[in-house]
């Protein structure tokens, strides 16, 4: 017995109500179809059909099955569906969410090289720092960066690591007293990311409590007023980079032990994720491993 022909007859018949119905869409004869459904009975050990001469019932057991036999095939078909998609070069909608500024740096010019590789796949990005439901929203994936282990209902995957920084102006560095450990720097006008689940700690060794004139949620907007050498921020390296490189910022405090910032690719937890969800991660992991 193909039990899967039979599971899909029976769904068919629990629609219907009639083997000859269902005898008319399989091209074959209504005794068997009678014969598929009682050797389906035969293997569960169970009733499922109660037959009579003028309509059938499902049993209580039948209608437990019902919902279960249709779970297994839409679970079949959305299988074969992957398989069908992972053989084709994505397409279709991706909705995505990306931090602000990583947005901005290096997953904008990540997505600019994937939209050349996969011009089939229509992207709807929303950049934003704010914590949202993926699901709620109805986001395909989205991206977080955290130092901390990652605790979510979706599935995370790992995609790169960045190290932070501790920036100041070279001017701001001349006329303020000395930085020469973390601890120095409760002397120090310092910014704070609004967005931080550490708040107004700073993760350098065991933690430095700071205080400061400015709170905000964009790194971007901080770092303008770190080279305008009104105080010190803590910066990811993704944020800072451009500005350290071309001396706008030193980078103070190097020797100090500080936790890495994993960029995280997440999307719903579910039995089956779109090809073209797995593609774009596939995609991300590859180009930072070709930027090291």
């Amino acid at each position: 017995m193909n039990k899967l022909r039979a599971i899909e007859m029976f769904i068919k018949l629990a629609e219907v109500r009639s083997f000859t119905r269902v005898a008319e869409q399989y091209n074959t004869s209504k005794s068997m179809i009678s014969k598929e459904i009682s050797r389906l009975e035969a293997e569960l050990g169970a009733r499922l059909i109660h037959r009579t001469t003028r309509n059938l019932q499902l049993t209580h057991v039948g209608e437990g099955y019902l919902q279960r036999a249709k779970d297994i095939l839409n679970k079949v078909e959305d299988a074969d569906k992957f398989i069908q998609e992972s053989q084709q070069a994505p397409k279709g909608k991706l909705k995505v969410n990306v931090p602000m500024v990583l947005g901005i740096t290096d997953l904008g010019a990540m997505f600019a090289d994937f939209m050349q590789a996969y011009p089939d796949v229509d992207l709807e990005i929303h950049l934003g720092d704010e914590d949202i439901d993926l699901v709620e929203q109805g986001f395909d994936l989205g991206f977080r960066a955290s130092s901390r282990p990652f605790d979510s209902s979706y599935i995370g995957k790992e995609i790169t690591r960045f190290t932070y920084h501790v920036c100041a102006s070279q001017h701001y560095l001349d006329t303020h007293p000395k930085i020469q450990s973390a601890q120095d720097l409760i002397h120090h006008n310092c910014f704070e990311y609004s967005y931080s689940k550490r708040k107004n700690v700073w993760p350098l060794d065991e933690g430095v409590k700071i205080k400061g004139s400015l709170k905000v949620n964009n790194v971007l907007f901080m770092l303008q007023a770190i080279k305008h050498h009104l105080g010190i921020g803590v910066l990811p390296e993704f944020a800072c980079r451009e500005a350290i490189a071309k001396g706008e910022v030193i980078s103070i405090l190097q020797h100090v032990e500080k936790p890495n910032l994993a960029l995280y690719a997440l999307y719903p937890a579910r039995q089956f994720v779109p090809a073209a969800v797995l593609q774009c991660i596939e995609f991300l992991q590859a180009w930072f491993k070709c930027d090291e």
